[in-house]
């Protein structure tokens, strides 16, 4: 295993050779381009003007990048999920507009001066809040990735889906703004029998969730912004559950009760889902961190390399639900080497970290993996070592190695390797 420490004086001076040359190439091929040569159409005439679109919208030339689902995945689209384009994004925040979404019964449109938050159960006093009165506690801003537990699940049995949209793209990262769960519950008064709490959402489904109380009271938020506007429709507008570090399922979208109790509920969404199913046949439950994880996402299925051999820049993501990511290793060759990637970009507390490792490609096949290590020490396994544990038959909390095989062409398939 040889570890990647840094790049020597010999390597800085051959990449920047290599640099140069494709430089060199470029300006060849400039030299009788006609994007150089002509004016291009854009240069002729004036654009719009600064009114044309009072809410700004990307380039018709990114029109591609999507949030995009898997027809055959559910049997109908409102209770179903798309899927984050994390190939086409770079750093560590994801635009509102690309956030994945998963429903149980369609996207609630919700009227914020008709909603209400109601506190009831183990307290000393029941409230109901408005949106007014939410916004009248003190407010925080915290960046933190939310990911579904079923991101990666169609993957347990083996390679499935071709994309890293589709393996990996259950997830987001964006800035929360909103107020402390646990002054919200202050407010109300926990009993000292409140070890509990149950949260429901306003949309067809009702959606339920139970949460430990010890949980609520550390970083939980409620929040009605995300990345500084309010909260999209598909996101929980006007309000929503932020539990940082644990699964997508428990950050109860359209707000509308929290009822304290002294045990767990058992609802549907914590008993016949979102539990482990283990190969004797009985299943996990409460497993409601989401474990080290890492993905690179160019180059990959659905984004190949397209620029031939030499100076070539390998990005990916990382994530953890118990801290911070301060390293992540990659091979290109299926694991025989190991390299220690750079880590780029703001690195918080249960939140998306961006890596970078830039190597001169010579055209020959690749087998491209990443290996998160958190900041509690743990490693991200291979998904053989899952298996080894849980079994093949189980859809939630996968964050096994990914293996990508690129081609001569530089085309890109998901696969695995022993």
């Amino acid at each position: 295993m040889s570890e990647h420490k840094g790049p020597s004086r010999r390597m800085l001076l051959g990449a920047m050779a290599a640099g140069g040359a494709a430089m060199t190439t470029g300006m060849a091929r400039a030299a009788g381009d006609p994007a150089i040569t002509e004016l291009q159409p854009w240069m002729r005439s004036l654009g719009d003007g600064v009114d044309a679109h009072p809410y700004g919208m990307p380039s018709p030339f990114e029109a591609h990048v999507k949030r995009r689902n898997v027809e055959w995945l559910t049997a109908d689209p409102v209770s179903s999920v798309n899927f984050t384009p994390i190939h086409e994004l770079d750093g560590i925040i994801t635009p509102n507009g690309l956030c994945f979404e998963r429903h149980h019964s369609g996207i609630a449109r919700v009227d914020p001066s008709l909603h209400r938050l109601m506190i009831n159960g183990l307290v000393d006093r029941e409230i109901v809040f408005t949106m007014d009165d939410l916004k009248r506690f003190p407010r925080y801003n915290r960046i933190h990735f939310l990911e579904c537990a079923a991101n990666s699940g169609m993957e347990w049995r083996g390679a499935q889906l071709n994309g890293c949209q589709f393996t990996h793209g259950m997830i987001h990262n964006v800035m929360y703004t909103g107020v402390m769960l646990r002054d919200v519950l202050a407010a109300a008064g926990v009993k000292p029998t409140g070890t509990w709490l149950l949260a429901e959402g306003a949309d067809a489904a009702a959606m339920t969730r139970s949460i430990p109380m010890e949980k609520a009271l550390d970083d939980c938020m409620i929040a009605f912004k995300m990345n500084g506007e309010a909260l999209r429709p598909e996101q929980g507008y006007p309000v929503r559950l932020v539990v940082p570090g644990w699964e997508g399922n428990m950050w109860v979208k359209w707000l509308r009760r929290i009822e304290i109790g002294d045990q767990p509920w058992q609802h549907r969404e914590e008993t016949s889902k979102y539990t482990d199913l283990l190969p004797d046949g009985r299943a996990r439950r409460f497993t409601y961190e989401m474990d080290a994880k890492s993905v690179i996402t160019n180059p990959s299925p659905q984004a190949p390399l397209s620029h031939g051999k030499g100076p070539t820049v390998l990005t990916g993501i990382a994530w953890s639900g118990r801290g911070t990511i301060p390293r992540v290793d990659v091979t290109l060759d299926g694991g025989r080497n190991w390299h220690q990637a750079r880590m780029d970009g703001p690195s918080l507390e249960k939140s998306m970290h961006r890596f970078y490792f830039d190597f001169d490609w010579d055209g020959r096949p690749l087998l491209l993996q990443s290996r998160a290590h958190d900041s509690t020490g743990y490693v991200q396994p291979t998904k053989d070592a899952l298996r080894a544990i849980r079994g093949p038959d189980s859809i939630y909390h996968n964050n096994g190695i990914q293996t990508w095989h690129v081609d001569e062409r530089g085309e890109a398939e998901n696969v695995e390797v022993g």
